[in-house]
């Protein structure tokens, strides 16, 4: 729940047990407007005591049945019910998140729509949770039975905060969990809004709970807690393999939605103005801080000047600019350690390869994290900006010879969340498709992102999948049941 207050700053607290936790002597941490840099919220870092608390309530709530007993037909009214909610106060939801985010008003829209989408997908899987009767040899009756895992403590990255918080909750809550949600504390908004109607749609208390804070206290002590079955995270690689080891302590099941570094790949026979489109929007949309932003492109040599000069001559066309006004492309990056980790590595790229186009602040705005859309060329694969993560508006721009080549070079990585392959050629689409090693594959397309399908990586991108009935299946437990159909004794003396 939120306050106003002076020059119109908001005031939210945890949401625990179904109701608003916290109060006067919690401790607050700014959130920031990073097109102005100005404060637009004070939100209450959950301490120790409770993120204990918020885990409890999802035990409780979990182990009573006030959830796990509720018919599947009734999770699945109230995700509808909460999905109405968010498309009634989608306007509302889409600027804060703007504001919150620094993303162009019309991709927040989008994000906002999805959300609604999300909810409502897994309001109807909800009651599809199938089991399966065994034919076993023996007079008996094997079942196996799907239940749900128990409490799922979820924590979300700062570049998709509501979309992220739904692609988590609403699996989790059609499959019969309870969950304990941490939010970034870059982006906390819009989640926090999104409690405000969990009563009214007919949530028990304790089923959803949402924590603010920082990774280091806060989500550490989710990861930890004896009392979650499941965490589930989307981030970086580094953060996933800590949380990895801290889950092993108490066996947790863990999904990862980790980083990318995802080859965008170009044939000379490829449809030209759609790929110059793909390869610009697989970069700079929502100003680059996309796990699957394609920024490795890769492109074959015959047509490497020319599709480096097409390309470089539209990126001067992306407006920069506010991102509540509606022609604006890319708006600023999230935060300012985010804009001065993007900084640095354009500084690294100057080293290493040579810049066509951006590679500075934008000159334009005084204050706000405004990156230029920033193009590398002649970039070697081993160069760090080809390598390393940078979630940033920065492309890297590769040539290749052949096929061989090409799939070489996109697999010659320790990510493998997405790529794309660009061609008329449909037998060599395939090929190459088989060969790439990503969770992701898009064929004459860059970013497609639909409900029904698997999401997720390979090698350090992570493992687990989300969306889909994959996503469902990842908070559901699988119980055999043996039922003796024989009435004579079993023998063994």
């Amino acid at each position: 729940m939120s306050t106003g207050s002076q020059a119109n700053v908001r005031t939210y607290q945890n949401y625990i047990n179904g109701q608003w936790a916290g109060g006067s002597a919690a401790k607050m941490f700014p959130v920031y407007d990073p097109s102005t840099q100005e404060i637009i919220a004070n939100v209450a870092a959950a301490s120790g005591a409770e993120v204990d608390s918020a885990v409890k309530a999802a035990r409780a709530a979990f182990d009573s049945g006030a959830w796990r007993k509720t018919t599947a037909q009734d999770r699945g009214r109230i995700l509808f019910k909460l999905a109405d909610k968010i498309r009634e106060n989608a306007a509302i939801l889409a600027e804060i998140e703007t504001r919150n985010t620094g993303k162009p008003i019309v991709e927040a829209e989008y994000d906002i729509a999805d959300v609604v989408t999300c909810f409502e997908y897994y309001g109807g899987l909800a009651t599809k949770i199938m089991g399966n009767v065994l034919p076993v040899p023996a007079n008996a009756l094997s079942l196996a039975l799907r239940e749900p895992v128990g409490v799922a403590g979820q924590i979300i990255p700062w570049n998709y905060p509501l979309l992220m918080a739904a692609w988590k909750l609403a699996p989790a809550l059609a499959a019969g969990c309870t969950c304990v949600l941490k939010s970034a504390e870059q982006t906390p908004l819009t989640a926090l809004e999104l409690a405000a109607w969990f009563e009214e749609v007919g949530l028990p208390p304790g089923v959803v709970n949402l924590i603010n804070g920082m990774g280091e206290p806060t989500g550490a002590a989710l990861v930890a807690h004896p009392g979650v079955d499941k965490i589930a995270f989307t981030g970086s690689a580094a953060v996933g393999k800590s949380i990895v080891k801290s889950a092993a302590d108490t066996l947790k099941r863990v999904s990862l939605e980790l980083g990318g570094k995802s080859p965008n790949i170009f044939f000379a026979d490829a449809d030209w103005e759609a790929a110059v489109d793909g390869a610009l929007f697989g970069v700079f949309v929502n100003q680059g801080e996309v796990c699957t932003a394609g920024s490795r492109i890769l492109v074959e040599k015959k047509i490497y000047s020319k599709f480096l000069e097409a390309i470089t001559e539209k990126a001067k066309r992306i407006k920069l600019g506010p991102p509540l006004e509606r022609d604006t492309k890319m708006g600023p990056l999230v935060s300012k350690e985010q804009c001065e980790r993007v900084m640095s590595y354009i500084e690294i790229g100057k080293q290493e390869a040579k810049v066509a186009i951006g590679g500075g602040r934008s000159k334009e705005f005084r204050k706000g994290y405004y990156v230029e859309p920033t193009i590398f060329y002649d970039v070697d694969n081993s160069a760090r900006i080809a390598r390393e993560e940078i979630f940033g508006p920065v492309a890297s721009v590769i040539p290749f010879d052949d096929d061989s080549d090409a799939i070489r070079i996109a697999n010659d990585t320790p990510y493998g969340l997405a790529g794309a392959v660009w061609t008329r050629d449909i037998y060599k689409a395939l090929r190459v498709v088989k060969e790439l090693r990503a969770g992701i594959i898009w064929v004459n397309h860059m970013q497609p992102t639909y409900v029904e399908a698997p999401w997720g990586g390979y090698k350090q991108s992570g493992y687990g999948r989300e969306l889909g009935p994959w996503g469902f299946e990842e908070y559901l437990e699988t119980k055999q049941v043996f039922i003796n159909l024989d009435e004579s004794p079993i023998g063994w003396y």
